[in-house]
């Protein structure tokens, strides 16, 4: 469950809602290395996502290894619904 906000920034619609300190509330990450394509036809995206100090302070700094369905660039912003899991490397 991944939604790319906007390319390099957050929307103005969107910030005011990711401020709720709600344990639900999606996670910010912005994509800082794009590491390939996966998938049996290579529709899904394999990036290196940062989290952002905004919305957590105790994920700033930590990087985890997502997949992400549709376009996406380094400097993207994903909002990510669960922070825990991390994608299986590429071979």
């Amino acid at each position: 469950p991944v939604a790319i906000l906007a390319q390099g920034r957050v929307t103005p619609a969107f910030a005011t809602t990711a401020v709720m300190a709600d344990a639900n509330a999606p996670k910010l990450a912005v994509v800082r290395q794009i590491l390939g394509r996966t998938g049996s036809r290579g529709g899904v995206i394999q990036v290196k996502v940062e989290f952002t100090s905004e919305d957590n302070p105790e994920l700033k700094g930590r990087s985890l290894v997502r997949n992400v369905k549709g376009p996406v660039r380094e400097g993207d912003i994903l909002a990510l619904l669960e922070t825990e899991r991390e994608a299986r490397r590429l071979r």
